[in-house]
């Protein structure tokens, strides 16, 4: 163990960017969590979230898991990449339903991602949170995931200041992706120019 040059929880550490992340630090001789429904056997130890659960109870339980695993060791970085995308203007029938679905997946996933970095990240450590390009302006066409992504911008701004209650010099961002180069992007979207989509790899290096 003495050859780990740092420890990492990603969090979505199961999906298309997250398991490329979790492939990417473990490449680089770090020690890594994974954070998911789904375990990533890549990861030298995972924490399941628990869906049928509301979001206190995640977080409780989430943050058990990890002091479980922890103990007494901090980690260097916490990388959220948790979450998903549904459209829909306030008229469609899965309106509320997809806003529900979006704000689970990105904000309950980056508070609780907060929650952990507040216990278990280093002074000087590393919180980065998945926005989107799109929530800086209006997204008709997308409430619900407009709503989410800008709730996560401001959640970093936020935990960037001063008081957040993180530990001190820690560097929180949140990157903005338009879209990115992922197995289901290009299943629901078979037309489109993937030339422009951003590549996983380019993300976790």
């Amino acid at each position: 163990m003495d050859t780990i040059l740092g420890r990492v929880f990603v969090y979505g550490g199961k999906g298309a960017l997250g398991s490329t992340c979790v492939s990417k630090f473990k490449s680089k001789n770090w020690w890594v969590g994974c954070i998911d429904m789904k375990a990533n056997d890549q990861a030298d130890a995972n924490v399941i979230v628990k869906t049928d659960s509301n979001w206190q109870e995640q977080e409780a339980d989430i943050l058990q898991q990890v002091t479980n695993i922890l103990k007494e060791n901090k980690v260097d970085a916490i990388i959220c990449v948790a979450g998903g995308w549904a459209g829909g203007n306030a008229s469609s029938k899965e309106f509320v339903k997809n806003s529900d679905l979006m704000w689970k997946q990105s904000v309950w996933s980056s508070t609780i991602a907060a929650s952990i970095a507040a216990q278990h990240l280093k002074e000087g450590g590393f919180l980065s949170l998945t926005g989107a390009k799109a929530a800086l302006a209006e997204t008709p066409g997308m409430i619900g995931y407009g709503m989410a992504k800008a709730a996560v911008h401001q959640l970093a701004k936020s935990l960037a200041a001063k008081d957040s209650g993180l530990p001190k010099d820690s560097l929180v961002v949140s990157i903005l992706p338009i879209t990115l180069d992922t197995p289901m992007n290009r299943k629901w979207m078979p037309k489109a120019d993937t030339s422009k989509w951003t590549p996983l790899e380019f993300v976790a290096e």
